[in-house]
């Protein structure tokens, strides 16, 4: 059978529930019900009309509804129950309904599960991102096919019907979508694992758990390919099924990527054969941290792509929106927006990656993550330091309480929206300055992710007269 008869055979006559229709559900609501499904929508939205243009789709497609406050009550007696990464795994209703018989599952898995051709996935609690688009750059740049998702891009079991055993999948994948994957891919990749989403996940191990099965589930022949440089991706060594190899900086290695640093050179090693692929100088990327995301990529595609293509890439590719983003100079003063920074690693990594003190906006929603590491690198690389959202006080008070502080020399402004934060900053630049965006917090406190909250950044950045 092709997969989509296999998907087709699956679904069709088979009570299926959706548990909201974010951006990824909404195709996989029509492929679905195209295929033959009996779909419910289990959404926390009260009624059709809070639906806006999309009800139309919803009375077309004869789905049916499970709203408001009880939503989860749709979920008895489906057949399949389609996760979206915002729901926990663990919840108790879905839990019950997995006891009672129904497959719990999402779209990742069942494109996992169904998938023709090779898969290359990256998980880490930094980096995925840029690694992910570096990787899907390479693989494009040498001529192969490429279906890019999971985390970021679009759907992809929608695109199910357009994927051949030539081309190639590159997959971003979350601690939620990970969580109850059974399937892994051919060639995984770990950047790093640092406590994130502690809000969400029972504890750190569940979190740690939750990004192995990214490897637990390889069959060989497979790669692997983990950061060197953290404790717990270091410690995933035991858990490879095939071809195992690191990426790191700040070592040598003779398997894997690495920074050699007597001529500052991009290198890959294996078999005893060290091959260099190109100087740091030539990198576009801003930051040591991108110089570890360009040796993740490197690691993950070798044997599968030409040397000269990686260099290729990697001396043209110039990042990803919202991650140390150039945005204006206005009056001799340089605006980046690093939006993706929602942890205090990422705002270090950001503050690294400057050659002088900047101007920094920080703070957002509370993940329950600690600001204690975060507080010497402020003091280092911080002239100004404007805080704003949940975590405004807890990142305060970290900050103050580190010995090197000196409220003389590193001022705390406070703001209470992100465009007297702008202006605050703004106001405290002199020519020559750096303002970053790069809050160490989440976003949803005022906007639904760190893409919008980029987005807003931006608009007031660029409206400064």
């Amino acid at each position: 059978m092709t997969p989509m008869e296999q998907l087709k055979a699956m679904v069709a006559g088979k009570k299926v529930a959706f548990i909201g229709a974010g951006v990824s559900h909404k195709p996989c609501i029509t492929m679905l019900a195209a295929l033959g499904a009996d779909i419910t929508l289990c959404d926390q939205k009260k009624s059709l009309d809070d639906f806006g243009d999309y009800a139309d789709t919803l009375r077309k497609l004869n789905v049916k509804l499970s709203l408001g406050e009880h939503y989860t009550d749709g979920f008895a007696g489906q057949d399949i129950i389609m996760r979206t990464p915002g729901y926990e795994f663990f919840k108790p209703e879905l839990q019950a309904a997995k006891q009672a018989g129904a497959l719990v599952t999402s779209e990742v898995e069942l494109f996992f599960e169904l998938c023709p051709c090779e898969i290359v996935a990256v998980t880490g609690s930094d980096g995925k991102t840029t690694t992910t688009t570096l990787i899907a750059k390479m693989f494009e740049a040498a001529g192969r096919k490429v279906f890019l998702g999971g985390n970021i891009g679009a759907a992809l079991l929608p695109q199910l019907p357009d994927v051949t055993p030539a081309d190639i999948a590159v997959v971003e994948l979350s601690s939620f979508q990970l969580i109850s994957m059974r399937k892994s891919p051919k060639v995984a990749v770990v950047t790093n694992v640092t406590p994130n989403h502690l809000d969400h996940h029972k504890d750190m191990q569940e979190y740690i758990d939750a990004k192995r099965n990214i490897l637990l589930w390889q069959e060989p022949p497979c790669r692997a390919v983990l950061g060197y440089e953290n404790d717990i991706t270091r410690s995933m060594a035991a858990d490879c099924k095939g071809e195992q190899f690191w990426f790191t900086r700040l070592h040598e290695t003779d398997h894997g990527a690495f920074l050699r640093e007597s001529d500052d050179t991009l290198c890959y090693a294996e078999n005893g054969v060290v091959t260099p692929v190109l100087p740091r100088a030539e990198v576009k990327l801003r930051g040591l941290h991108n110089v570890e995301n360009l040796l993740a990529a490197i690691a993950a595609v070798w044997g599968r792509v030409p040397v000269d293509v990686m260099r290729q890439v990697g001396s043209t590719f110039t990042g990803v929106e919202h991650r140390i983003e150039p945005v204006r100079v206005l009056d001799g003063v340089t605006y980046y927006n690093d939006s993706i920074a929602s942890s205090p690693t990422r705002t270090i990594a950001g503050l690294r990656s400057f050659d002088q003190k900047i101007i920094l906006i920080a703070g957002g929603y509370d993940k329950k993550i600690p600001y204690e590491p975060l507080a010497p690198e402020i003091v280092a690389h911080v002239k100004v330091l404007v805080l704003m959202g949940a975590t405004a006080p807890r990142i305060e008070k970290a900050v103050r309480e580190n010995p090197n502080f000196d409220p003389q020399a590193l001022p705390i402004l406070h703001a209470d929206s992100m465009q007297h934060a702008v202006e605050l900053a703004r106001g405290a630049a002199k020519p020559g300055d750096i303002v970053s965006l790069s809050p160490a917090s989440a976003s949803f406190d005022l906007y639904p992710n760190f893409e919008v909250r980029g987005r807003d950044y931006k608009r007031i950045v660029n409206e400064l007269q």
